[in-house]
């Protein structure tokens, strides 16, 4: 007798990119060596969410969350040398992939602001030399000191959007691409409504407060083509 074998239903589901991490991971993960244009890697980032839902599965929207890159004018204490952050390869590369994603189908951009406290810092691994004497403050160099730049309301954005998409049922699944364990109660908030809520960490280390309090994890394997 033939086994019968059952296919699941489709469900909707919405795919939520926290784009500090994202960017973050995709770097540690496949930009090491030829660094790739805004637009590639909004290719990869829209690849990566449509992989999360399936040929079988409907798309709801894909969420994408970051902030305007910092656009300052600023002066290096180490140097003195001034340094307009509208012209680094960093803005360059963050307004190309915002550009590139605002024209792919389905996906919102929540862009919060960045919190500049106009304070420099000296990179961990150099107040480590410094503090064992192999390194003299002199002997610093412009790279080894950056500026102290916080995102605000990112956060808030995500926890919003997975509670509203819970309690107002539009959709069946939740995949977030993040790490953070701060979106923990939204995270339980969807789980209590129903929804099934999925983790992509993008092979990071995944917090075990945050593990505890989702559905299943899924580390998409996304070939990457690199240009020429």
């Amino acid at each position: 007798m033939a086994t019968k074998t059952t296919t699941l239903p489709p469900v909707k589901i919405a795919v939520l990119i926290d784009g500090g991490f994202f960017i973050k991971r995709f770097n540690s993960l496949y930009n090491k060596e030829k660094k790739l244009s805004g637009a590639e890697v909004a290719d990869y980032l829209y690849t990566l969410a449509l992989t999360h839902v399936g040929k079988e599965n409907t798309l709801y929207r894909i969420f994408y969350y970051d902030c305007h890159p910092f656009s300052k004018k600023m002066h290096n204490p180490v140097t003195g040398k001034a340094i307009d952050y509208s012209k680094t390869d960093e803005y360059k590369f963050r307004t190309e992939l915002f550009e590139a994603l605002k024209r792919k189908r389905k996906v919102a951009l929540r862009l919060g602001e960045l919190k500049e406290n106009k304070n420099w810092h000296i990179h961990p691994n150099k107040v480590k030399e410094l503090l064992k004497g192999e390194l003299k403050i002199e002997d610093l160099k412009e790279e080894d000191v950056y500026i102290d730049i916080k995102q605000k309301g990112i956060d808030m954005k995500i926890g919003v959007d997975i509670a509203s998409m819970a309690l107002k049922k539009f959709v069946d699944r939740i995949v977030l691409v993040s790490g953070d364990a701060d979106f923990v109660p939204a995270a339980k908030l969807a789980r209590r409504e129903g929804i099934d809520f999925i983790l992509d960490p993008m092979k990071a280390r995944v917090e075990p407060s945050l593990f505890e309090h989702i559905d299943g994890m899924d580390c998409p394997q996304i070939h990457l083509k690199k240009n020429s």
